[in-house]
């Protein structure tokens, strides 16, 4: 049975946007706990656009599932990470000018730098995952760094505009997750997940754990935080 992951990024977002104090992340997290949250996932961005230093540091004295930190492997962020010490760091690629992460982590093209920050991270006592496109050249490359998981992203399965397209896309992230548990790793994924197409995807052989953000959130300012992560919940069990 896959897990459910709650990214709260986007409670720090509606705070950011008149840089107050409310509505807290940190709260938030706790009523995604009520809510029956598996883990807290949040994005402490080079820009702070959302999350920032204060959240992080607090999350992790309050947070009482696993907290996974997405961040970038900038030696800066991975310097921050083994700081803090979050129970995983999934490695996201990041760019200033994009709204949100526009695909996986290049850990071909960028694998000196990669393995590097898990070098550090597995140093510090952290879990690693790697946040990649179903790509096989990007899966073969995070068996050789030695990492416990791999987030498959699926934004292109969630931007699929036809029945066709989606059942590629699909067909796709489950070749990938064949190669991931074949691998021995944990099979992870997230990215454009909602209510309406969370439930195939939820359903791949293997799934572990599904980090779910802006869709929740957006339940959740209608229905309230926890029965938002428990409706989520209910549909991925």
């Amino acid at each position: 049975m896959a897990t459910l992951g709650v990214n709260i990024d986007h409670v720090a977002t509606i705070r950011q946007a008149r840089r107050t104090v409310e509505p807290d992340p940190v709260w938030a997290a706790a009523l995604a706990e009520l809510g029956g949250a598996d883990a807290i996932t949040v994005h402490l961005r080079e820009d702070r656009r959302h999350i920032q230093d204060r959240d992080l540091e607090v999350l992790r004295s309050t947070v009482q599932v696993k907290l996974n930190l997405e961040a970038a492997i900038a030696p800066a962020m991975i310097e921050i990470a083994c700081r803090v010490k979050p129970d995983q760091v999934t490695l996201v690629p990041e760019k200033r000018e994009e709204v949100t992460t526009e695909g996986g982590l290049d850990i071909v093209t960028h694998r000196t730098a990669t393995a590097e920050a898990v070098r550090r991270l597995h140093e510090a006592g952290i879990a690693v995952s790697l946040f990649l496109d179903p790509s096989p050249r990007q899966i073969d490359a995070a068996v050789d760094l030695g990492v416990a998981a791999v987030e498959l992203h699926t934004g292109c399965y969630a931007n699929a505009t036809t029945e066709a397209e989606r059942h590629a896309q699909l067909a796709e992230l489950s070749r990938a997750g064949a190669m991931i548990r074949q691998a021995k790793l944990e099979l992870n994924a997230g990215h454009g997940l909602t209510y309406r197409n969370v439930v195939p995807v939820a359903r791949l052989e293997g799934m572990g754990e599904l980090n779910i953000g802006h869709s929740i959130v957006s339940r959740a300012v209608l229905v309230g935080f926890s029965q938002a992560v428990r409706e989520m919940k209910a549909l991925i069990g």
